[in-house]
Formats: structure tokens, sequence, C-alpha cells
């Protein structure tokens, strides 16, 4: 049958086209750490995601009805992307990581009709799902690694995907019409959900073609969350246009990255800031340059570890800038400054830096990025909050609330987000130099600066609270620490306070969440250590 109907800027429609032409390549691989991988072709992707859109039709999903999927990386979300296109429904990946209020608000703010869990997200699941009056049916796929009592008020999806059902055609030809509902990460208030139709997830295609350059040879990987824009723009769409085998793990891990990326020979991976911090601070092996990656495709690489990072493992940084709601850059290796997340796509978008009153500036001033489409209009829909989406967008601009300089041959250069800037006795500190130096002491896996009001009570000044993830179990020195600290900082730039936490609070993007720990902080917890 001929496939010169299927337009592949809508998902189910690329991947029955793909199904048609290579229906036995193995495209995705899930891998499991010890207890095995899934592997899957594109025949294995149209057939599932078929057999979960008939489950769908059956439980009365309409066009423009919300399901939500709530696991790790697991075939199952892919398998709910596929579904949801087929038919029209609006699928909302969820941070798997989420619990209670804020998986409630979740599936209550965007009136979820329907969810798919696992077996290690199940229990989450069970303390909000009669709580969420929208929800009308949920089903669990049922994992050999994790195994879980069956609930009654869960369908298996094993059974779902494994029966036979009638075939279900492509019933939506729109690419405008919204493909999914990604939640913004929440690190400064509440996450909003920002609507993406189909022609946008069509555009990470072309930055496969113009950004990422990726050989039929690669071999992709992520443990970043598929409920996050990175995964789907670096990897998982990129692999499916262009046929390139792409492998995810459940989660990130920074202590097993390298034998991931040696077992599947794994020529480049996508991470973040904080994500190459804690690679770069695990202990340092011999063979740390023995692996297959070539390019490290990174949103906000620290510059203090930039080259470090290249020369120890082997690799070029390709740095880039994105966000859920629009815009893009990149710094191919060896073409900008290190340091910088690029230059935007001539002819597709426009930068510009502004200040408090909206006045452009020149180069080597910071001041807000703001961004606007050359081609089509500049847009950001936040689901169901009007308000937001106007302020996001103003006089055809996208205001970003990131502070960033640009130098005078036009590279620009992230210098914080709006609003999360420490001042300590009127010097202005990064956050992120202070972590790239506390990070290098070998007792420290992950620490995340954050700043409080200042006991001196001067206006906008903080003090600064370094929040430190040790290796292995136990507490550091902390005497030890605080004098690494002042032999290694500015006087000024020293923590007042250690907090020591067994795991530091992220979003799906692996970004603190600064906003929780500011409000959790007292300096009467037992795990916070003032500096004497």
């Amino acid at each position: 049958m001929s496939k010169s109907h299927l337009n592949q800027v809508i998902t189910s429609h690329l991947v029955e086209f793909q199904a048609d032409r290579f229906p036995d390549r193995e495209i995705l691989v899930f891998e499991r750490g010890g207890s095995g991988e899934d592997v899957l072709t594109y025949s294995d992707l149209h057939l599932t995601g078929n057999r979960l859109a008939a489950y769908l039709l059956g439980k009365g999903v309409k066009k423009g009805d919300v399901v939500a999927v709530f696991m790790y990386n697991r075939p199952e979300v892919v398998s709910l992307f596929v579904a949801a296109s087929t038919i029209g429904a609006i699928a909302v990946p969820i941070d798997p990581r989420s619990r209670g209020s804020r998986l409630k608000y979740y599936l209550a703010h965007t009136k979820a009709k329907g969810i798919i869990v696992a077996g290690e997200t199940l229990e989450a699941c069970r303390e909000v799902k009669d709580e969420v009056a929208s929800l009308e049916f949920a089903a669990v796929a049922y994992q050999r690694d994790y195994p879980v009592e069956e609930d009654r008020n869960f369908e298996s999806l094993n059974e779902v995907i494994e029966k036979k059902w009638g075939t279900v055609e492509q019933r939506v030809f729109d690419v405008g019409h919204p493909a999914q509902i990604l939640f913004t990460s929440g690190t400064t208030g509440n996450p909003k959900g920002v609507v993406i139709p189909h022609q946008r997830i069509g555009l990470y295609n072309l930055l496969r073609q113009l950004a990422w350059k990726y050989k039929k040879d690669d071999v992709l990987y992520t443990g970043l969350s598929l409920s996050h824009a990175n995964a789907q723009a670096v990897t998982l769409f990129p692999a499916l246009y262009g046929g390139v085998r792409a492998v995810f793990s459940p989660r990130f891990t920074k202590s097993r990255i390298w034998e991931i990326c040696r077992k599947y020979g794994c020529t480049t991976f996508s991470l973040l800031g904080g994500m190459a911090a804690g690679i770069f601070n695990e202990p340092g092996r011999a063979d740390d340059a023995d692996n297959p990656v070539r390019t490290v495709v990174s949103a906000g690489m620290p510059k203090v570890i930039w080259k470090a990072f290249e020369k120890r493992f082997g690799v070029f940084v390709h740095e880039w800038y994105g966000a859920a709601e629009g815009g893009f850059a990149h710094n191919l290796p060896g073409k900008g400054p290190v340091g910088s997340f690029g230059k935007p796509l001539p002819g597709i978008m426009e930068f510009a830096v502004i200040d408090e009153a909206e006045n452009r500036l020149g180069p080597d001033q910071t001041g807000e990025l703001i961004i606007r489409n050359l081609r089509g209009e500049t847009k950001v829909n936040y689901f169901d909050n009007a308000e937001a989406s106007e302020l996001k967008v103003r006089k055809g601009w996208m205001f970003t609330g990131d502070m960033v300089h640009y130098d005078k041959n036009g590279w620009f250069f992230f210098d914080f987000r709006k609003g999360t800037e420490l001042r300590r006795a009127g010097d202005f500190i990064q956050p992120e130099y202070l972590e790239a130096v506390i990070g290098k002491h070998e007792a420290v896996s992950e620490v995340c600066v954050i700043g409080i009001p200042a006991e001196s009570g001067a206006p906008g000044e903080h003090d600064i609270v370094a929040v430190i993830r040790p290796f292995g179990s136990g507490e550091p020195g902390t005497e030890e620490l605080f004098t690494f600290c002042r032999n290694s900082l500015e006087p000024n730039s020293v923590p007042l306070y250690l907090w020591i936490l067994d795991e530091i609070p992220k979003t799906p993007s692996e970004k603190f969440l600064k906003r929780v720990l500011i409000e959790k902080f007292s300096p009467d917890l037992n795990n916070v250590y003032r500096e004497q």
C-alpha cells in the first residue's frame, strides 16, 4: 500500500512510514542495567503504538483528550506518543520522580482522562489517582525487573499490547494539532504546561540535519527523561527520523555512563550542566578516554571544566541553548569560544539582549535574552494559562527570563536565570562557579549552591549555602570542606553553611530544584553545618 498520504511531521505517520521502509531495523534500545534490555524495531513501534491506540479508543478517548504517561524511560513511553498521535489525543509525559501534590497537579491541571504507569511508579499513582476527578482509567506496565502486586484498579498494559486489535487508521493530518504537553522545570515557580504541536516535533528533524549532523553510523545515548524536551529533541526524534540507533537508560547515571557507551558503541550523548559536573567529579580512571564517544551534546557545560572535560574523556563538546517554549542556538566544536552556547540559526530566528526598560544592549552587557522567529509567528501556548502565554510573548518577541551577554563577534553566553543571582557584600556571585570549584573535592559527588536572605538584613543580600551530596554513605568531614572552600574561593564566596543530603532534588532535566531547597532550608537542621 502506498504511504504517500502520510506526513512524517506527525509521530504516528513517521513511525508507520519508517516501518514500511525498514520494518526490521533495530532503532531504539532501552537498557535496564544488569537486568537486560528492550530492543525495538520500527515494526515493533508501529504495532505496539497501534494496539495502544485501539485500547485508548475503547476507553472513550477522543481527539483532543489528554492521556498521561508516568514512568522512567521505557518503550511504553514511545508507544503512547505513537498511539496518541494516531487518534489525535494529547500525550502528557510526567517526570517519573513526581509524587503527591506535584503529581496530582500535573494530572488535574491537564484534566487527564487516563494514565499509563510502570511498576516503579505505580504506588505514587495509587496515592493520588482517586483525587483526580478527570481520570477515568489507568493501566500499568508490569516489569520483569520490578515485580509488584497486581491492582484491580489498574489494567495490565502488557495484556493490552499483546492482544490482537483491529488496525487503527491515521486520524490526524493537521500538523498544527497538539501532540504533547511538556511541563517546564518549575525551578522558580509552579511548572507550566507547554502545548507542543506536531509541527514543532517536525523541527527536531531540522535540528538533526542542520545542528546535530548525526551520521548513519552514529549511536545516540541519553539518560534524560523523555518527559523533557532535551531527550526528545536531541535523541528520540532525530533517531526516528534519521534511522539512527538510540540507547536510553531509565534515568541518568553518572557512574555507569561510560560503561553503557562502551557496551553499545555510543558515539554521542546529551547532558546538562549539572550532569557534566557530576560526571567530572567521579574519580579519575586510566581508561577515561578509552570510549567510543566523539561528541557530547551539552546544554550548560561549565566553562571552568569545559576543556578539562574534553581532554580527560577524549571528546568534543557541542554546546547548545533551547527551551520547551522555543528558541535555539548552538556552538559547534571548534567554532565558537569556550563558554558560549553559540549563535541562533541564521535566517530562522533572531536573538536580542535587553535591559529592564526593554532597551537593546550592546556587546558584553548582561540583560534578558529575547527571541523572535523570522519565519512564522512567535508564539507560546501554555495549557489553560492564557495570561502566562501573553506575558511570555510581547510585541512579537519571546521573553526567556535568561540573563545573557554576547561578545563583539555575536557569540552568546549564559550568565544566570533571572531572579537566581546571588549578591553578597555588594558582589554578584554566580552559583555555577562555586559548584564547579567545590565539586573538585574528593568527598563531593554533587553540589548545589543556593542563597538565603542574609542575616544582616541588608536588602537583596544573601548568605550562601552549599548543598552537598557526598560519595558513599555517611557525612564527609565538614571542617575539612570549609577549609577547602576557604583555600579555593575568594573570601566573599565561601559558603556560610554546608547542608549534607543523601539526594538533592532535581527537575526532569536534571536541574537542581533550588526553589524547593530554599523553602526547606533551616540552619537548625541536624545535617546543616555553619562555618566557624
